[in-house]
């Protein structure tokens, strides 16, 4: 039984079902409150030196600001965040979905309080989608609801920008991208190696078994000092009247 095991049996109870579903709707609500008095975002998102003044709710409420504030986009984003969240549950059930999504908000709100740098929604978003993609890399989406194309393709093109902040971004930046990502690698990363090692010694073992099947086998050999043509390429063999066979150093007198 995993650790993950034992915490569901203990709090699966806790666990709310259809989580991201609540999460895109106060996206939506919040998206209409932005448009009618743009400066409120201000107000929810994850402010290092507001929250050390006391302004505790921003550690929750910034996970309900959209990403984008254009109609079209706003639309496709909360949709697709929504079946992404329903393909993790139907795949994982309530509980590891929530225990994913909380284990990202706290790696995501301990970058933005030890380094002061927050990717938003943007990241913790993403290690959603990167869950669904490791899950069903070969399943296909349309994109922009035109050109099929496989999910660990759009999951490779979406890690650009947490590529270039970890090779050309200053140290808060790379941290942040790790520990945003934290839950992803958690989640995935253990299953990773033991995948890659179980790999690498399956390829030995293969490699093994194909230079012992290389390796060519003798058509003679003598009975008294085991030597094959392989071995003792300049030798002779004779086989006697009873089936065994000698070198001719070996060669018992025809008497025997």
């Amino acid at each position: 039984m995993t650790f993950l095991d034992r915490l569901e049996k203990s709090l699966g109870r806790f666990a709310i079902p259809g989580l991201i579903r609540y999460v895109v709707a106060l996206n939506a609500l919040v998206f209409l409150l932005v448009t009618f008095e743009p400066g409120y975002a201000a107000v929810l998102d994850l402010d290092r030196s507001a929250i050390l003044r006391g302004e505790v709710r921003r550690l929750v409420t910034w996970i309900f600001i959209p990403e984008t504030t254009r109609i079209l986009w706003i639309i496709f984003y909360l949709l697709f965040t929504w079946w992404i969240g329903d393909m993790l549950e139907a795949n994982w059930g309530s509980f590891r979905l929530n225990a994913y999504y909380l284990l990202g908000m706290l790696l995501c709100i301990a970058s933005a309080l030890i380094f002061g740098v927050s990717g938003g929604n943007f990241f913790l978003n993403l290690s959603l989608f990167l869950a669904v993609a490791t899950l069903a890399p070969d399943f296909e989406i349309l994109l922009f609801l035109i050109l099929p194309v496989k999910m660990k393709w759009v999951a490779l093109f979406s890690l650009a920008l947490p590529a270039l902040y970890l090779v050309a971004g200053p140290l808060p930046a790379k941290m942040m991208v790790i520990m945003c990502l934290g839950n992803y690698l958690l989640f995935f990363g253990p299953a990773f190696l033991r995948n890659r090692m179980d790999q690498h010694r399956t390829a030995n073992r293969r490699a093994r078994l194909q230079s012992v099947s290389k390796t060519p086998e003798a058509l003679h050999r003598c009975e008294t000092c085991d030597a094959t043509e392989i071995s003792h390429p300049d030798a002779e063999f004779r086989v006697t009247a009873n089936g065994h066979e000698f070198c001719l150093e070996h060669l018992p007198s025809r008497k025997a």
